[in-house]
């Protein structure tokens, strides 16, 4: 259990010094990414270091199982299948890989439930979703909008005009 502290602790301590480095150019990291993640979790959740030490290695062991999963869903996205056959296969592969998804989900989600009280899995759940909704806005602001076509929105009964 010590050992645990003591990562949790040097783990705060990369962070915080890694967030007074100079903003240059900035790259995409996935251990700062992970940090920031796992900072913002503790802090939603109010996990105590001890809950921490205990619940980040099986979380890191979900996120590992699942960055497979999302591999192969990017690979999916990028080909365009050319018949009715590749299409259908590409579907059907879709599909599983989201039922796999949720599988890893429910699974973890029962481990953390041995870790930590029920109140505080809920709250990991919601912090993990507030702070990828939070990556997501932060990453639009720095990128030019895609200007989406005006859409007509149809029109009801009795509000074409003043045609009776």
């Amino acid at each position: 259990m010590k050992k645990g502290l003591m990562l949790f602790f040097l783990f705060i301590a990369a962070l915080t010094i890694s967030a007074h480095e100079p903003q240059e150019e900035q790259k995409f990291s996935p251990e700062k990414f992970d940090a920031e993640l796992h900072l913002f979790i503790i802090n939603e959740a109010k996990l105590s270091p001890q809950e921490a030490a205990k619940f980040f290695p099986v979380y890191r062991e979900m996120q590992n199982k699942q960055r497979g999963l999302y591999d192969r869903q990017r690979k999916l996205v990028t080909m365009t299948p050319n018949d009715e056959s590749s299409c259908m296969k590409a579907i059907k592969e879709r599909d599983d890989i989201d039922l796999e998804m949720k599988r890893i989900q429910k699974t973890y989600h029962e481990r953390f439930l041995d870790l930590l009280p029920a109140s505080k899995v809920y709250a990991v759940l919601k912090a993990e979703d507030k702070f990828y909704r939070h990556v997501f806005r932060r990453f639009n602001r720095n990128k030019p909008q895609f200007n989406w076509p005006q859409m007509q929105q149809p029109q009801r009964r009795g509000q074409q005009g003043n045609q009776k």
